[in-house]
């Protein structure tokens, strides 16, 4: 008897547990199957405690408790790993062995004032919820019905994921009538990232939701308002030589923790991604990461479509500012002769300190900076400062402004072919958009206008003193009136003392193709001639013929004239070396002017000091015409008669005899004149044998026909090579 009613009851047992099974099956959410599940056990079984225990992110948690046992309910959450297996594959109740293994729930539940309890896993083919357990306060008999609790538990499971995919859907159906609803192509990129972001931290029931928008130019991540909750992270994320996205997004459609992020992509291209944060106590969950991607798929196109419009839009507007500031530097071109305005004007245009450098690297025009607060300190990456002049595309540099380092960036200035100078803005590289390359090349032409613009006035300024300097340094002046018209132009007050000065500068490898040679002599002229300008405007320097001539108001060499000379020299050498020119400087420095009529005389006397440092082995690059002792004298008499036929008689054979034979004897003998006629040093001097020496000096007075052993022939043939020097021009002189 006792049999048939255990059979009836096991019966009974089973078929409420087919008829709970169907019912949970038409509930729509979560909650409701849990509930309900709850509601049958106690109903059916009479038990006095039963809990739904979840799987989530790890840990074991509950989501329906009925019947006390609170210091059991407290102890949650629980890690999965310190559980059984077991109970979460098969039934166990507090008689099987199995309950006997180390399980850190099983060993809380035991010291638990229930006399029988019983535990049914939550799982079926696809997944493992949990399990659900069931108590009782007094001994109840349980039968041999795990087989059909376990089937149980895979109805439940079958529920539990029935309804989680109805709210899946329900809620990805809710996204997209959404989107539909509310999104329009028409709207801003800022309304429409507001709407998502709100949508998306709601559906998720995130506290932050937000979108990064890929920049690909520039290769990283930039936040977009507006967002939805507070921003916790970088706004801008930069990605290096690392791509993979989960580097920087490290829950990138990974559900299970307090982020989740979702690529934004249309046509397999990134635009950006969707990133929401710390869900309400919670993690996100697979259902989360479907709905997301359910609205990335829709809206992608919409982002896209209102990033293109904002673009271009930001185009026009950026375009249009463009425009207007090309016609005001047009403008200020015309207006203005310096680069004040220009500068200025450019700074305004880009946000952003602006400098102008002249070819040398100095500042010529700053804004809103002051030229005096700049230091220049080349990246010792890039090219070093004495070879600035070899840069030819941007580069980046440091410079110290009122002693804090800035980094710039420096782009050269050329009017075609000649560099000009550069211009730096304070800003990096990886910074910059088609759109500023646009207006830096605007403002490079610009700049290029108004150094042409002043090269063209420097250049008629000095035509106008060639000119000056033409008629003033002739023996008889015939244009007195158009010489003073023309220093005043210059305000230079010809009747004050200046001493006038012919500078020789010759190159030490003497350039083969004649047209590349004469661009050298014109550049070097060209580089001098600003140098000097900018040393000191009073100096006037201009091209006399094939000589450069210098006039220095007196009042410059004070306290010092030999002091000022050597400084001065020095100074053009350091020019020319820094600008990359082989070549060496000589100076003849002739008298002082006292009336117009001396600047002739002075002219000649600086012509022929420089033909003595350039025919003699001059030990100084400079020299004074009142220094050169016997040539002072031999000056007075060079264009005589018979100066002439006295430099003719002597040496005219002489030289004759040199170019036929290939032999320097002209050389030969005033080497041997300037050692005294010593045959030990002569030789030594002019690197031969001393049998050779011998030799030629033996066909020298046969040429010449006279005893140069004779100290009365070797006088006359000293003044003789004097005068020589004082009437010819130096080699290689430019």
């Amino acid at each position: 008897m006792i049999d048939k009613n255990r059979d009836n009851l096991v019966r009974d047992i089973e078929n409420h547990l087919r008829l709970t099974a169907r019912q949970l099956l038409k509930f729509d959410t979560e909650e409701e199957v849990l509930q309900y599940l709850v509601d049958a056990f106690q109903s059916r079984l009479k038990c006095n405690f039963v809990a739904v225990i979840l799987k989530q992110a790890g840990e074991i948690i509950p989501k329906v408790w009925s019947g006390g046992l609170n210091s059991l309910k407290q102890a949650f959450p629980i890690k999965v790993e310190y559980c059984s297996p077991k109970l979460f594959k098969q039934s166990m109740t507090y008689k099987d062995k199995e309950a006997e293994e180390p399980c850190y729930f099983l060993s809380l539940l035991k010291k638990e004032t229930l006399k029988t309890w019983f535990t049914v896993p939550i799982q079926d083919e696809k997944e493992n919820y949990g399990f659900c357990t069931i108590g009782f306060l007094k001994f109840t008999h349980l039968f041999e019905i795990k087989q059909a609790f376990d089937e149980f538990g895979k109805d439940v499971a079958t529920a539990l994921s029935l309804a989680r995919q109805k709210k899946k859907k329900q809620s990805e159906i809710m996204s997209v009538d959404f989107i539909v609803k509310n999104l329009s192509l028409n709207e801003s990129i800022e309304n429409l990232v507001g709407k998502i972001v709100e949508q998306a931290g709601k559906v998720t029931k995130a506290t932050f939701a937000g979108i990064y928008l890929y920049n690909e130019e520039k290769n990283y991540f930039i936040f977009q308002p507006p967002s939805f909750g507070k921003l916790l992270k970088q706004e801008k994320i930069i990605i290096q030589n690392n791509y993979m996205l989960k580097e920087y997004f490290p829950f990138l459609e990974l559900p299970g923790g307090n982020e989740l992020t979702i690529p934004l992509t249309l046509d397999l291209k990134i635009l950006g991604v969707l990133h929401v944060e710390n869900k309400e106590q919670d993690v996100f969950s697979r259902d989360d990461l479907d709905v997301l991607t359910v609205m990335a798929e829709h809206v992608s196109a919409l982002l896209r479509n209102a990033f293109l419009y904002k673009q271009e839009k930001e185009r026009m507007v950026r375009l249009q500012s463009m425009l207007d500031f090309e016609q005001k530097l047009i403008k200020k071109t015309i207006e203005e002769e310096e680069f004040h305005g220009i500068t200025e004007l450019s700074s305004q245009m880009f946000r952003q300190p602006v400098i102008l450098f002249d070819r040398f690297f100095r500042p010529i025009s700053a804004y809103p900076l002051e030229k005096d607060e700049i230091h220049i300190d080349l990246d010792e990456n890039d090219i070093p400062a004495n070879s600035i002049k070899q840069i030819r595309d941007q580069t980046g540099c440091f410079l110290y402004i009122e002693g804090i380092k800035k980094e710039f960036i420096l782009w050269p200035v050329n009017a075609g072919k000649n560099h000009m100078g550069y211009l730096a803005i304070e800003k990096k590289y990886q910074d910059l958009d088609a759109f500023d390359l646009l207006e830096i090349d605007l403002v490079r032409n610009i700049f290029s206008v108004q150094f042409i613009k002043q090269k063209l006035v420097l250049d008629s300024i000095a035509q106008v003193k060639e000119n000056l300097i033409d008629k003033l340094l002739v023996e008889q002046m015939n244009e007195m009136e158009t010489v003073i018209q023309y220093a005043n132009l210059f305000q230079w007050d010809l009747y004050k003392p200046h001493r006038v000065a012919v500078l020789s500068v010759f190159m030490d490898e003497e350039e083969p193709d004649i047209f590349e040679r004469e661009a050298k002599k014109s550049l070097i002229f060209d580089e001098l001639k600003a140098k000097i300008t900018q040393y000191d405007q009073k100096i006037i320097f201009a091209k006399k013929g094939e000589e450069y001539v210098l006039i220095i108001p007196s009042d410059m060499e004070i306290p010092n004239e030999y002091k000022f000379w050597k400084r001065f020299v020095e100074k053009m050498k350091g020019w020319l070396k820094s600008d990359n020119n082989i070549c060496q400087v000589k100076v003849g420095i002739g008298g002082t002017t006292n009336q117009l009529q001396d600047y002739y005389k002075c002219y000649q006397q600086a012509v022929q000091t420089l033909n003595v440092i350039l025919r003699q082995d001059y030990v100084s690059d400079y020299a004074f015409f009142d220094d050169l002792g016997s040539y002072t004298l031999l000056h007075l008499i060079k264009d005589t008669t018979e100066a002439k036929f006295f430099m003719n008689n002597y040496l005219n054979k002489l030289k004759d005899s040199t170019g036929a034979n290939h032999v320097d004897l002209l050389k030969t003998l005033m080497v041997y004149l300037e050692q005294n006629g010593s045959i030990k040093k002569t030789a030594e001097k002019l690197f031969i044998h001393r049998s050779t020496l011998l030799y030629r000096l033996e066909k020298i007075k046969e040429i010449v026909g006279m005893d140069i052993d004779d100290s009365d022939t070797r006088f006359n043939l000293m003044l003789t090579f004097k005068l020589y020097d004082l009437q010819q021009h130096g080699k290689k002189r430019m």
